[in-house]
């Protein structure tokens, strides 16, 4: 694999394991997937054969972004001002939306697939988790290996969260049978999906998540089985909590949804939770004594408009974090980018309110690397430092955007936001975003493809 010196960086967001930290006027090269050194003057060195040099003035350069919770098929279901959950409960909405996913097909699975990692990965995103539970009967079980095609095509790095709903409507869920499987349907394809896929090698390309939906709508063997399976294979585990359906756990099991996964050992260092926006101090600190993570997605907040997530408590309880979009039916982007403004200014906004302080803004570019790195048990990523990963983007702040903000590159993107693509994403040492188009990709012909697949379903 080619390797790459950006020459002449004005700043490399640089992590050697003890934090951030900010190194000015240096070089950076990469040797195919890893990242061979960082420093000054590299490019009056001896370079490997075959190294191509890249003219970095005016670039700062970020390590690739982490996306810790996503559900790419909601692609086509977004900017539908008709599904308004500002109205509804969470549980209400899901009654009302599910319906429409169970309509998809195969082919939407992969376009919509595709349309999502694309807009990942021109925001600087380069690791991305997908929380695939929708699963209709007409589509067949082949949706997470269409993924891993669109993630091929792409270039990028995926993790694929096997999900998938137990629980019939006729017994309190929200699932439409068009999308119900059995507890030993899914579990016989999470094992079919890690035996294919799951791959722990360095600068993996491909790994697997055992991650039911939610326990609102499982049964209690589904989360059961999954722990079993995830740790006799090694894999991590996740799922939804506290997003409205406590209430409704603790009817049904006499606790609520934090103490049920608990007690049934879907809970520690190999697991993590999407959203815990209404979750106790108490049950955060349960989390962080188990070592459970979250995927705190802040775009959702906005449209439930019940209370901001905690992440002050989180910080100050130790609990690991890190950031996700979420799917376009409550966040209609794909921009973890933005997730990261958006997680930082809610914080703010909620700030009198908290017992704890907002932490500082470069803490949430943490959530969205190194966190979401922890988060997926990846220590090969998440940092820029020679031996890891080769997964950065870079931002020319040679705009008028930029001026009187490139004192601070830590605190950059949370605090100013970045409101246009990366000018370079690159992947496992491989440029897959430059200039304003995806290599060796027409743009145009995907989104075509997509909008055809779209336009072929009613709803």
């Amino acid at each position: 694999m080619t390797g790459y010196l950006l020459k002449n960086c004005a700043a490399v967001i640089t992590d050697e394991g003890r934090g951030p930290s900010v190194r000015r006027n240096v070089d950076v090269l990469t040797n195919g997937p890893q990242i061979e050194a960082i420093g000054e003057g590299l490019h009056r060195s001896e370079l490997p054969a075959g190294t191509i040099v890249q003219d970095a003035d005016g670039w700062f350069v970020y390590p690739g972004l982490v996306n810790t919770h996503h559900h790419f098929f909601q692609c086509f279901v977004r900017n539908r001002a008709d599904l308004d959950w500002t109205k509804l409960s969470v549980i209400e909405w899901l009654d009302r939306i599910y319906p429409i996913f169970s309509r998809l097909n195969q082919d939407c699975f992969y376009h919509a697939s595709i349309t999502a990692m694309a807009e990942l990965i021109k925001h600087g995103c380069t690791t991305a988790f997908d929380h695939q539970y929708n699963f209709p009967l007409h589509a067949g079980k082949r949706l997470i290996d269409r993924q891993f095609e669109a993630a091929d095509l792409l270039g990028m790095r995926f993790h694929a969260g096997r999900g998938g709903n137990t629980l019939p409507k006729s017994e309190g869920s929200t699932i439409p049978d068009e999308m119900l499987e059995t507890t030993d349907e899914f579990i016989a394809d999470c094992a079919r999906l890690i035996d294919t896929y799951h791959d722990t090698s360095p600068f993996s390309m491909r790994q697997v998540v055992v991650a039911p939906c939610q326990p609102v709508n499982c049964y209690r063997e589904t989360f059961v089985e999954s722990v079993s399976l995830a740790r006799d294979r090694g894999v991590r585990m996740h799922t939804h909590v506290g997003e409205g359906e406590s209430p409704i756990i603790e009817a049904r099991h006499g606790m609520r949804t934090v103490d049920y996964l608990e007690d049934l050992g879907f809970a520690g260092r190999d697991t993590f939770y999407a959203h815990c926006w209404e979750l106790t101090h108490d049950e955060l600190r349960l989390m962080a004594a188990s070592g459970t993570g979250v995927s705190h997605c802040p775009e959702p907040v906005y449209l439930v408009g019940a209370e901001v997530t905690d992440i002050p408590a989180m910080s100050a309880f130790g609990l690991r974090v890190g950031l996700g979009c979420d799917g376009a039916a409550s966040n209609d982007n794909s921009n973890l980018m933005h997730c990261i403004h958006s997680a930082y200014m809610l914080q703010c906004l909620a700030a009198s309110t908290r017992a704890h302080p907002v932490p500082a803004p470069v803490d949430f570019l943490g959530y969205a690397t190194t966190g979401g790195a922890a988060l997926l048990g990846r220590n090969d990523i998440g940092r820029l430092s020679p031996g890891m990963g080769a997964d950065l983007f870079a931002i020319d702040t040679r705009r008028m955007d930029y001026v009187g903000t490139r004192h601070d590159p830590l605190s950059l993107i949370a605090k100013v936001g970045i409101g246009m693509p990366t000018d370079m994403t690159m992947i496992n040492g491989r440029i897959v975003w430059e200039k304003g188009a995806f290599t060796g990709l027409n743009e145009a012909r995907l989104a075509a493809d997509a909008e055809a697949a779209f336009a072929a379903v009613e709803f």
